[in-house]
C-alpha cells in the first residue's frame, strides 16, 4: 500500500494516531494468536527427521503447485481502511481466474465497483501479492531459499500438524519473499494454514510502499491437494516519509477468498492405439470413470469469521 498525501492546509494536527497493530515498515511478524480451534503446541520431538518431513512436504507443495496451475476459480478481493474501528475507505473485485485460447493465465473482472480508498493507493506490489504470495506454496525449488525450523506438533481443528518458522536466508534485490509460521498436515504434508508477511516492504522516504500481515487457509478440494480458500490481512501500516500528511498511520484490513475451483478442460485430445489417454485416462470433471462423485474433502481448519 502506498499512502496517499493529503496534506492539512492548516497548522499541523497534534500529533499522529497510535499504531494499533503491526507495523510493516519493519517486517516484523508477530505469530498469529491462538485462536478457536488451535490446541496446545507439543514441543516434543517428531517420531522422524526434522529435515525428512521438510523434504517430503516441499515434494508434496510442488506437486500441488503443478496442479494448481491447471485449475480456474473464482476471487472475491476487499480491501478496507479503518478509521475508529468503521470502514471509511474500499477496494473490491470479483475476478474469475482461468486460460485463454493458448493456455495463458488470465483473469476476467467480473464485479469492480468504484474504489473509494482515500488514505492509501493499491501498487503493483500489492497486486502481486494477492495474484502469487498470499496463495504461498513453498515448492522443492523453493525452499531452499529458506530457513525452515520445527517447532512442533498441533492440533488445528481436526487436523494433527506439524508447525515450521519460516524465514527469507538472503533477500535479493526487487524480490520478495515470506516470513512467518506454516502448519502443515500429518497425514497429507502439504500446508494448511499460512500467517505471517511478505517482505521486504519499500520504506524508501517518498516511496513507501508497505503491506500487513496475513493469515491464509486451505481447504481440501479434489480429495488430494489443500487449495487456498481464505486469507484476511490486517494490520497498521506505519508509513514514515510523509511530513505534514494528515495521518501516517492507516489500519487496513484485506479479506480475499477463492471458490468455484474447477480442473481445467483442454479442448484437445491425445489419441494413442484408438484410445483416448487424455490425463493417463482419468476425466477432467471430479468424477471417477464410472460417474460416481470424487471422495468427499477433508476437513479443515475453520477461518475466522
Amino acid at each position: 500500500m502506498r499512502l496517499k498525501r493529503k496534506i492539512l492546509a492548516v497548522a499541523f494536527m497534534l500529533g499522529f494516531l497510535g499504531s494499533i497493530g503491526a507495523r510493516a515498515q519493519k517486517d516484523s511478524y508477530t505469530p498469529m494468536p491462538v485462536e478457536s480451534g488451535f490446541g496446545a503446541m507439543d514441543t516434543s520431538a517428531p517420531s522422524g527427521p526434522p529435515e525428512e518431513i521438510i523434504q517430503h512436504f516441499a515434494a508434496k507443495e510442488s506437486e500441488f503447485r503443478h496442479a494448481l496451475d491447471n485449475y480456474v476459480y473464482r476471487r472475491s478481493v476487499k480491501v478496507q481502511t479503518m478509521d475508529d474501528g468503521k470502514v471509511d475507505g474500499e477496494y473490491q473485485e470479483l475476478d474469475d481466474v482461468s486460460f485463454d485460447s493458448s493456455g495463458r493465465r488470465m483473469e476476467h473482472v467480473l464485479f469492480a465497483p468504484q474504489n473509494s480508498l482515500e488514505r492509501v493507493q493499491m501498487s503493483p506490489a500489492d497486486f502481486a501479492d494477492i495474484q502469487q504470495r498470499l496463495p504461498f506454496v513453498l515448492t522443492s525449488q523453493d525452499i531452499a531459499q529458506y530457513n525452515v525450523t520445527y517447532l512442533g506438533k498441533q492440533k488445528v481443528d481436526e487436523l494433527q500438524t506439524y508447525v515450521f518458522d519460516v524465514e527469507p536466508k538472503v533477500m535479493e534485490k526487487n524480490k520478495r519473499y515470506f516470513k512467518g509460521r506454516i502448519w502443515v498436515d500429518q497425514t497429507d504434508l502439504q500446508i494448511v494454514v499460512t500467517s505471517g508477511k511478505n517482505v521486504p516492504d519499500d520504506t524508501r522516504k517518498g516511496h513507501e510502499d508497505l503491506s500487513p500481515p496475513f493469515t491464509t487457509y486451505r481447504e481440501q478440494i479434489d480429495g488430494k491437494y489443500w487449495f487456498p480458500t481464505y486469507t484476511k490481512a490486517e494490520g497498521v501500516l506505519h508509513f514514515q516519509g510523509c511530513k505534514g500528511c494528515l495521518s501516517n498511520d492507516v489500519h487496513i484490513r484485506q479479506v480475499v477468498k477463492y471458490t468455484d475451483y474447477k480442473q481445467f478442460k483442454s479442448t484437445v485430445k491425445i489419441i494413442y492405439n484408438g484410445a483416448d489417454i487424455t490425463n493417463n485416462g482419468q476425466p477432467q470433471d471430479g468424477k471417477s470413470q464410472e460417474g460416481k462423485p470424487a471422495p468427499a474433502a477433508g476437513a479443515a481448519p475453520t477461518p475466522p469469521k
